[in-house]
């Protein structure tokens, strides 16, 4: 049969087709050359295709080694663990200012903001009813002064004459009169007077001798001098009237609202003209010098800590140093902390922004530090990690098998976590791509 070219040959029959056993040895010696150099083909065939595939099965192997990041392992014995606790700025000293005393504001001196300095006058009351008292309390203390000393003084020459001359006239007069009665005496017994007129003359004469012995009394007080009782009477009538100036002096002072130390005027609640109650806030000033910061920590932690200490802390992004200058004795109610007082000597910052204090805490523990990368979760609560191992001989130097170790974490911080198990120091463990890893798996990685 003739075949076209482009074409298959048809099929034959095996009828057709004569067998090697029955065809004629001419025939046999053709079909013998006739297959040489098929097999020749076939030869050189199949050694091209060992040349072609064997690279390509050496290529695909290590294009199936996934490429991974590894890191040497090394144990700690223990790790240091930063802490923050948070608090407030407070001011040193911050006081809500008023009068004692009650009475009309007739000026405030200050305005919120204002710097003031300890002693400066911040506002003043109406003193136009304790300016007319304090006159009134100064006379009287005059008078009594003046009083004081005539008592000091004793009396004068010419009222001791005085008061000698009065005697002298009353005992002339006592002496009129005795002879008067001793006359109406006389009569009333010859009957020649009634009994009146004789008991009008002994009146009159006991009468005169009650003069004279006043008299005769004021001259002798006279001539000994004043009584030291009477000096010391007038003497406390003088000290009550300074008393009552020194009280009015007082309350002029208090008059004028002061400030107790260094400060800014955080705060000012009246105006001129307002009436105010005794106590009444009227300003409210906080200290100007450094600045507190209360933090409240664990009683384990404060047990730690002494006052004078440095510690490092943070307000906002800034980092400061502050000295602890108290460590409270009472547990706060609401948070169960002991209050740690701070001392910040920093001018730029405010009362009342959040504080960070950062304490470093060591603790001892075994572990190998890893990157949280590493860890891949497990069974049972514990957590996996793939070092490398290593391949078999033939395979290429940066070829290895992935192996699994089980470990538990111990410590978390930030991106890293330590912890103990399975892994042995010195291993490398696989940090990056451990989602697609399998023990068993083969990977690559370059030192």
């Amino acid at each position: 049969m003739v075949s076209h070219p482009g074409t298959l040959p048809s099929a034959t029959s095996t009828t057709d087709r004569p067998s090697l056993a029955t065809a004629p040895p001419h025939r046999w010696r053709r079909y013998r050359w006739g297959l040489v150099p098929g097999a020749i083909a076939l030869l050189i065939g199949g050694i091209s295709l060992y040349r072609i595939v064997a690279p390509a099965d050496s290529s695909s192997e290590l294009t199936a080694a996934l490429p991974v990041a590894a890191l040497p392992v090394e144990s700690v014995s223990e790790y240091t663990t930063q802490r923050e606790y948070t608090g407030e700025l407070v001011a040193g000293r911050s006081s809500s200012l008023g009068f004692e005393r009650p009475g009309t504001v007739v000026a405030v001196l200050v305005d919120e903001g204002d710097r003031v300095v300890a002693g400066q006058p911040l506002a003043r009351l109406d003193i136009r009813t304790l300016e007319a008292q304090r006159q009134q309390l100064a006379a009287q203390q005059a008078a009594a002064q003046a009083q004081l000393r005539e008592l000091e003084a004793g009396p004068r020459q010419e009222d001791i004459a005085t008061a000698q001359a009065t005697v002298a006239e009353i005992e002339q007069q006592l002496a009129l009169a005795k002879l008067q009665r001793d006359r109406r005496a006389d009569l009333y017994a010859r009957g020649a007077i009634s009994r009146e007129e004789l008991d009008r003359e002994v009146f009159n004469t006991s009468a005169l001798e009650n003069r004279r012995a006043q008299a005769q009394s004021q001259l002798n007080e006279q001539q000994a001098g004043t009584r030291i009782e009477q000096l010391d009477a007038q003497a406390a009538q003088v000290s009550q009237a300074a008393a009552s100036l020194r009280q009015v002096a007082v309350d002029l002072d208090k008059s004028v609202l002061r400030a107790p130390f260094d400060g800014v005027v955080s705060a000012r609640s009246v105006d001129e003209g307002v009436v105010v109650a005794g106590g009444q806030a009227v300003l409210s000033l906080v200290e100007a010098g450094p600045l507190e910061a209360k933090v409240g920590v664990p009683p384990a932690v404060a047990d730690t800590l002494s006052e004078g200490e440095e510690v490092a802390i943070t307000v906002g992004d800034r980092p400061y140093t502050a000295t602890i200058t108290a460590l409270l004795p009472e547990l706060d109610a609401t948070s169960r902390t002991v209050t740690v007082v701070l001392q910040v000597a920093a001018a730029d910052l405010t009362v009342g922004q959040t504080v960070r204090l950062s304490l470093t805490d060591t603790q001892p523990a075994e572990g190998i530090w890893l990157p949280t990368t590493a860890l891949v979760p497990s069974d049972r609560g514990l957590w996996s990690v793939y070092v490398l191992a290593e391949s078999a001989a033939e395979s290429p130097a940066d070829v290895y098998i992935v192996s699994r170790r089980e470990v538990e974490v111990v410590h978390t911080e930030g991106d890293r976590a330590l912890v103990r198990g399975t892994l042995q120091p010195g291993e490398q463990a696989i940090t990056t791509g451990t989602h697609r890893l399998t023990p068993g798996q083969s990977v690559t990685w370059q030192p």
